[in-house]
């Protein structure tokens, strides 16, 4: 991928300092990452797979928080979200005060160096926090292996990655996890029909860590 503004941190620091603002202003919980319908895919898959509701849960690159908040909604008891981005986690913890969701831990953490606190997740949740990675102008090559080393330390043997994507195929995930990991299921996303060729926009894997 050619280097973008999109991999810096300086880059979400103004754009969840731009979302707080706005949040304070008028209320307004920002972006939803890849839409309202990334979220219930994910939900849904974890309440097929009868996942309990106690199972610790990583939000890796949690942003506005959102996900976590529908995610206690919806009875998980355990759940915690990190983003390097300083502003992101304060508009995450007044999107949790207004909602009165007080069980929602949020930490700000850079995932690429987690700490020793990080771990033994059975449920790890990425929605384009990989993806903004592998556009850092810094050596992004690096930095992916290292988020897979990261993902290694976090979550339990046997646990589920999820990861939503735009700018990965299946194929190309399955390669970049491929040490540690195991793919499960590709979530069904929308699809477009383009030159006569049919594709998804998005891609959403369950990856089991070995």
């Amino acid at each position: 991928f050619s280097p973008s503004v999109l991999g810096t941190r300086e880059h979400w620091d103004a754009a969840y300092d731009r979302e707080l603002q706005t949040f304070q202003d008028i209320g307004d919980a920002g972006e939803v990452w890849f839409g309202e319908e990334s979220m219930t895919r994910i939900i849904r898959w974890l309440e097929k797979q009868k996942v309990p509701l106690d199972s610790p849960v990583l939000d890796i690159g949690t942003g506005n928080g959102v996900l976590l908040i529908e995610l206690a909604k919806c009875g998980f008891m355990n759940l915690t979200g990190i983003d390097y981005s300083p502003s992101a986690i304060q508009l995450s913890e007044k999107i949790r005060e207004k909602e009165g969701m007080s069980n929602v831990k949020l930490k700000v953490k850079d995932f690429l160096a987690p700490s020793a606190e990080l771990s033994g997740f059975e449920i790890c949740i990425d929605k384009g926090t990989f993806d903004a990675i592998s556009l850092n102008p810094d050596n992004a090559v690096a930095k992916r292996k290292q988020y897979v080393r990261s993902l290694c330390s976090v979550l339990k043997p046997e646990g589920f990655f999820l990861i939503t994507s735009c700018n990965w195929t299946k194929e190309e995930l399955v390669n970049e996890f491929r040490e540690g990991f195991e793919v499960l299921e590709e979530l069904p996303t929308p699809k477009f029909c383009f030159g006569g060729r049919i594709g998804n926009s998005v891609t959403a894997l369950v990856f089991q860590r070995k």
